[in-house]
């Protein structure tokens, strides 16, 4: 027996280094994206909040990229805030997985419903978002995207949620 003080560091140094080694080869050989969508429902007005972004067509629920050191529930807060200066006042509610092969073939969705939120300002427009408003459900705008319909009824029709975004 040793009494060496590095003999212990050194045994565990080594299964460090591997998993290291094993985590950042799984990271460029399988990395995918992952985002979040929130639907924002305002149950009393029967409305939901839509985006227009300026560099994709058609209208959206809120929401982006989780970011590096981030969690999916504060890429959404953050979203949100961008997106339409709404705050969540109530834990948000996961929903669905999706994988959405159109953006990439590594790409997936978390889908939240926000029903505890107030908004803190009026949205206005910036380079990222064009428009951004709370619609009635039953009078959506013109180019809706058919995700998001799908979404909606499987959130609020009570359709089978898709594994495909």
């Amino acid at each position: 027996m040793t009494n060496d003080p590095d003999d212990g560091r050194q045994s565990r140094a080594l299964p460090r280094w591997r998993s290291r080694l094993f985590h950042g080869y799984f990271l460029l050989s399988r990395p995918i994206t992952f985002g979040v969508r929130g639907i924002v429902h305002d149950s009393d007005a029967g409305s939901v909040f839509l985006v227009r972004h300026t560099y994709v067509a058609g209208w959206h629920f809120p929401g982006g990229g989780v970011e590096r050191g981030e969690t999916a529930i504060e890429a959404l807060r953050r979203e949100l805030k961008e997106e339409g200066n709404i705050e969540a006042s109530a834990p948000p509610q996961l929903k669905s997985l999706h994988f959405n092969r159109q953006a990439s073939p590594r790409d997936h969705v978390a889908l939240y419903l926000v029903t505890g939120f107030r908004q803190t300002a009026p949205y206005k427009s910036n380079f990222e978002i064009a428009e951004a408003g709370f619609f009635r459900m039953d009078d959506l705008p013109a180019g809706t995207t058919p995700a998001t319909l799908r979404r909606l009824d499987e959130v609020f029709g009570g359709k089978p949620p898709s594994d495909y975004w």
